[in-house]
């Protein structure tokens, strides 16, 4: 019933990609249940694979029944039919240099009206699978918004379709698995830049703790938080 809220093309493009990842591996999902079908939600997600954001566009969106936006590359809604499809799939170019600020300023915007939002705040594919440092502007974004953000991990992407891989290999199999919402808030007691570090960490291990240790990365180990006094 929820997909028959979307949009025409995503619910078109989410079976295509439904049934050609049933042809080549099987993805098991994990914690969908979170989701809710209404109100701003910030979407934080591991990113290792090429197969991310199709399987988001293949399983959670159509689960969630809701237009998701994304921020990318201008130059990648100008390619002759893939960038059509991507801006009909929610995908809104952000020139590069532009600034951080445009790109926040949109972010908060989609945010601030009630709508989903997903963000890799690695900022690129992981090429060994696990974890890598976070920007700090999704965590500036999610403590200015205030929106309940709800952290996604996509296991063993990278064996199925790997950074600098062409092609997929088929019967590789994943795992996507949404974690309960948090909200998140500046730390105290430290200088603004430490604070955004930490919480940036805390934003952070919220997606390492929906994932197997190999893929934790950076933040894998355990962090000592500020002392408030």
């Amino acid at each position: 019933m929820a997909a028959r809220k979307l949009p025409l093309f995503p619910r078109f493009s989410g079976l295509v990609l439904r049934f050609g990842a049933g042809c080549l591996t099987r993805v098991k999902r994990e914690g969908f249940e979170n989701i809710p079908e209404t109100g701003p939600v910030l979407f934080i997600c591991s990113h290792c694979s090429n197969a991310d954001g199709l399987l988001f566009m293949a399983y959670l969106i159509p689960s969630m029944g809701r237009k998701m936006v994304w921020l990318g590359k201008e130059e990648a809604t100008r390619w002759p039919v893939v960038g059509w499809a991507m801006m009909a799939n929610g995908v809104v170019g952000i020139r590069r240099g532009a600034g951080d600020l445009e790109a926040f300023k949109l972010a908060k915007s989609v945010l601030d009206g009630g709508r989903p939002l997903t963000i890799f705040p690695e900022g690129t594919r992981s090429p060994s699978g696990a974890l890598q440092s976070a920007k700090e502007g999704a965590t500036v974004l999610a403590i200015r918004s205030g929106a309940p953000v709800y952290p996604v991990a996509i296991i063993g992407s990278q064996r199925f379709w790997g950074k600098g891989k062409l092609l997929p290999r088929p019967g590789r199999r994943m795992t996507m698995r949404v974690g309960e919402p948090f909200t998140l808030t500046m730390p105290k007691g430290a200088d603004r830049h430490e604070s955004l570090r930490l919480a940036t960490v805390e934003m952070m291990k919220h997606v390492a703790d929906l994932l197997p240790p190999e893929q934790r990365g950076v933040y894998g180990e355990t962090v000592v938080p500020i002392d408030p006094a």
